[in-house]
């Protein structure tokens, strides 16, 4: 408000008489307030917390968020806000995966054609390397709970009033299936997922492939189990209904995501990859997903700066670097102690930590063994990641 009144009184007659100094201001200051107004229209995608995870030897990691909503179902905001909120976070692929059957804004934006968030986010996205995945929401009570489909073909065939139907659709469409927020307590009183005869028939069917293990902000232990147990792809979503900024960035969080390893960064890949379980579920320093994948993944989000000992001592000083967007959380797992650290340390996304290792002789090689206390390969179990270092 200071800012127009003072635009007001500078243009005010009676006060330019006041001083002919204020003349050469007045038009320095005119372009000023130009300027910053085309500064306020600028298309800008820069944002506060852009995602960055290492590839993995033989893929490429796809930052991934395949579960959200616009206006086009019970989200708050239009399908081009969704494109540019990726954009910030620096994501490879999304998808609206819009309910299918739950339209509560019908009356004030009517689309017969289910598809029509998809085809505004393609089209806010044309212009960017962003993969905009086609996707809905199977949307029943318990005991089907609600299922995304994504890569369809068509959202319009798969409203069914028998929700068997709607999955045999999505199979005939080549769709990858995964269950949502298994463990919703407004579905699961207990909070834990139950694996009904329905879902038991979609798997053996190939109409089910996969499962969140994290939604929103939270992680469910049993959900990871009925993924191991069933083979089905470990999934994490932000589910956002609102704003992103609002729902995590301005809270100091990501939003959850799956990281997929592709073969290469297209549609194809990524269908590829989800299909055969290349995944693993992150939820700021929470990461989850088969051992196979998972600790690669640690392993190269840990660079070795530098290893040397200190002078004359059997000390051996270790610079990390975590290049990742998480922050990371180990215990030393190794037969020799530190000398100056806990055994359980953390180091900040982007941060170096240097571990002062006693190894009673000097060594050429240093095996680092660590236990990642913050990633979960299975319940209540922690990857052993290893690096083998040459020290200078």
């Amino acid at each position: 408000m200071n800012i127009f009144f003072f635009i007001f009184k500078v243009s005010d007659p009676l006060f330019l008489k006041k001083t002919t100094k204020m003349k050469n201001t007045i038009g320095t200051l005119a372009l000023l307030f130009t300027f910053l107004g085309l500064s306020a229209q600028t298309h800008s995608h820069s944002g506060a917390q852009p995602l960055s995870y290492p590839n993995i030897d033989g893929y490429v990691t796809l930052k991934t968020d395949l579960h959200m909503h616009s206006v086009f179902s019970d989200g708050k905001v239009w399908p081009t806000i969704r494109v540019e909120e990726a954009l910030r976070e620096n994501l490879d692929a999304i998808s609206l995966t819009e309910h299918l059957e739950y339209q509560p804004h019908k009356e004030d934006i009517p689309h017969p054609d289910r598809n029509r968030a998809y085809h505004l986010a393609m089209e806010e996205a044309k212009e960017h390397d962003l993969l905009i995945i086609p996707g809905s929401e199977i949307t029943r009570s318990a005991p089907v709970g609600h299922n995304n489909a994504i890569f369809i073909t068509d959202a319009n065939e798969l409203l069914h009033e028998d929700a068997k139907d709607a999955f045999s659709t999505a199979k005939k469409q080549n769709a990858f299936v995964f269950w949502n927020h298994p463990a919703w307590y407004a579905q699961s009183p207990a909070g834990t997922p139950i694996l009904s005869d329905f879902q038991k028939e979609r798997i053996k069917k190939g109409e089910l492939h996969g499962i969140e293990v994290i939604n929103t902000v939270d992680y469910s232990e049993e959900s990871l189990a009925l993924a191991l147990e069933n083979n089905l792809t470990i999934m994490g979503t932000s589910d956002i209904h609102g704003l992103i900024d609002w729902s995590y960035t301005q809270k100091g969080n990501h939003r959850p995501i799956t990281l997929v390893f592709a073969k290469e960064k297209s549609i194809e890949g990524l269908k590829e990859a989800l299909f055969a379980g290349r995944t693993v579920a992150v939820y700021n320093e929470l990461l989850v997903g088969k051992a196979e994948y998972l600790k690669p993944l640690l392993q190269t989000s840990i660079e070795i700066v530098k290893a040397e000992y200190i002078g004359k001592t059997q000390v051996l000083e270790v610079e990390l670097k975590n290049i990742s967007s998480s922050d990371l959380l180990f215990e030393n797992a190794m037969g020799y102690t530190f000398y100056d650290s806990s055994p359980v340390f953390g180091i900040s996304a982007g941060d170096t930590k240097i571990l002062k290792i006693k190894t009673l002789e000097k060594l050429n090689t240093l095996v680092l063994k660590l236990e990642a206390l913050g990633a979960y390969t299975a319940p209540k179990i922690h990857p052993m990641i290893e690096w083998t270092i040459k020290v200078e």
